[in-house]
């Protein structure tokens, strides 16, 4: 593992990026437009002037906060966790034969990047040989960045709001925003947004929440109602008691028998493990007894803290899709989210 880089070459992000952007490149702290848009480079990421003005936003401070809690999410443990489930999801990626179709050094946008996490264990090997461009609408870009630099591996990062990216349409070979979209004002949009700068053939791989039960619903609301107007310290300190229960739960390792399908509140029948029927049914209390407490705690921070997490179905994300022109190669639908691997029409 290399070690992180200096703060001199932070300076400059790499050549690339400033052909992308269409731009000439900047000096460190110097002030610049992107797409009408008033930019400046600090520590060599360029950063949206309109987000640091606007530092406060619940939103960004809320997934800054999560993500510089690398202990939290780092493990061997979780990272495996995390892997295992994209790969379900996404399939594995770096071997597929269809990131051939995208040449030799296929940009890559990853649209709400956070810690580069999923990134980081869904694409891998490949990495060395794509042009990695993440942005985040929060300082997660930071850790981002450090991480990267850890593994020895070169990337460019913003600090923008992906619904706004100063990107040419039709520019971008790949897109990939892991549970991100959802945490926009609007899904729908965000999703058409990012559509647009998609080349022809460019695929656009996603994951967005999906719409539970009502009682699950209900509490979602009012649990993250509660929250967002708590500094993120305070409301990762408000998750423990619900962290706490799901351990509880998960510990009893207790099953029952539900009889008949609940339609009334979305229950099917069947045999279910009392921890998962409240989780699923009830509030997110997570349990894994290979976690450690601020593991699983992260996992219902990141569920309940941001402001926006709006959830959809199925059939109104295939609408979505079909309207920006993508057509879907790959869709998996769990309990918690949709996952679609997409192409744009050539």
């Amino acid at each position: 593992m290399s070690s992180p880089a200096s703060s001199a070459s932070r300076t400059q992000p790499p050549a690339w990026l400033w052909e992308v952007l269409g731009a000439a490149p900047a000096p460190e702290g110097a002030a610049f437009a992107l797409g009408g848009q008033p930019f400046e480079l600090r520590g060599g990421i360029p950063r949206s002037r309109a987000l640091l003005a606007a530092s406060e936003s619940q939103t960004g401070e809320t997934f800054a906060y999560k993500w510089r809690q690398r202990e939290t999410f780092e493990s061997p443990t979780a990272l495996a966790r995390v892997r295992a489930w994209l790969t379900e999801r996404y399939g594995e990626v770096a071997a597929s034969g269809w990131l051939r179709d995208h040449g030799e050094r296929p940009l890559l946008l990853d649209a709400g990047c956070g810690a580069a996490m999923s990134a980081l264990e869904l694409f891998g090997a490949v990495l060395p040989r794509v042009r990695y461009l993440g942005v985040d609408v929060s300082g997660a870009v930071d850790v981002a960045r450090d991480r990267f630099e850890e593994r020895g591996l070169a990337a460019a990062f913003m600090q923008a709001d992906v619904c706004n990216l100063p990107l040419a349409e039709r520019s971008v070979d790949l897109i990939f925003s892991e549970g991100v979209l959802h945490h926009t004002g609007s899904t729908q949009a965000a999703l058409k947004a990012l559509a647009r700068l998609l080349k022809p053939g460019g695929r656009f791989l996603f994951y967005v929440y999906r719409r539970k039960g009502p009682v699950r619903e209900f509490t979602d609301d009012l649990v993250r109602e509660r929250l967002r107007h708590l500094p993120p310290e305070a409301a990762w300190k408000a998750m423990e008691s619900l962290t706490r229960l799901g351990i509880a739960l998960g510990e009893l390792d207790a099953e029952i028998t539900v009889p008949e399908p609940v339609e009334l509140l979305g229950i099917p029948a069947g045999r279910v493990n009392v921890q998962r029927l409240f989780y699923w049914h009830v509030a997110k209390a997570f349990y894994h007894p290979d976690l450690t407490f601020d593991e699983m705690n992260h996992i219902n921070f990141d569920w309940y803290a941001p402001a926006h997490a709006q959830r959809q179905s199925p059939e109104e994300v295939r609408r979505w899709c079909d309207e920006c022109g993508l057509a879907v190669e790959r869709e998996i639908l769990e309990e918690a989210g949709i996952t679609v691997v997409a192409r744009r029409a050539a």
